[in-house]
């Protein structure tokens, strides 16, 4: 990476029709901290220097794309023990299988967004 090309923080904006649903996911459903938020934006901290924000297009000069060609993909500990705490808070995740060497579910906000649990390196118990 170049010296002057690296990031300090890191922030992907999702542009959401569905903005208020969206935006309750992220909040009540994945309980994410707000570290912003007005009447059209909200922005969730993922890590140290990574976040999300939601935005709704109807306020916004960028278009939604209705969750289109758009993966979140979140390394996490224990894939599997995230998969039961979304199910138990009544998210819909596909099984867990393995891709590329590691373990991987998926589910997605009401926008249409994918987000991609994994972990690395890991064997499925059969």
């Amino acid at each position: 990476m170049t010296s002057w090309l690296v990031p300090k923080r890191t922030n992907t904006i999702l542009y959401c029709e569905r903005w208020a649903e969206t935006a309750v996911f992220y909040q009540d459903q994945l309980n994410l901290p707000i570290t912003f938020a007005n009447d059209w934006f909200v922005e969730f901290q993922l890590t140290e220097t990574s976040f999300l924000s939601i935005a709704n297009a109807a306020r916004a000069t960028v278009a939604g794309v209705q969750g289109q060609g758009i993966t979140l993909t979140w390394q996490v500990a224990d894939v599997a023990a995230a998969r039961t705490e979304l199910t138990a808070r009544g998210i819909k995740v596909t099984p867990i299988k393995q891709k590329w060497g590691s373990l991987v579910c998926y589910c997605v906000d009401p926008e249409g967004h994918r987000l991609e649990l994994w972990q690395a390196g890991a064997e499925q118990d059969d």
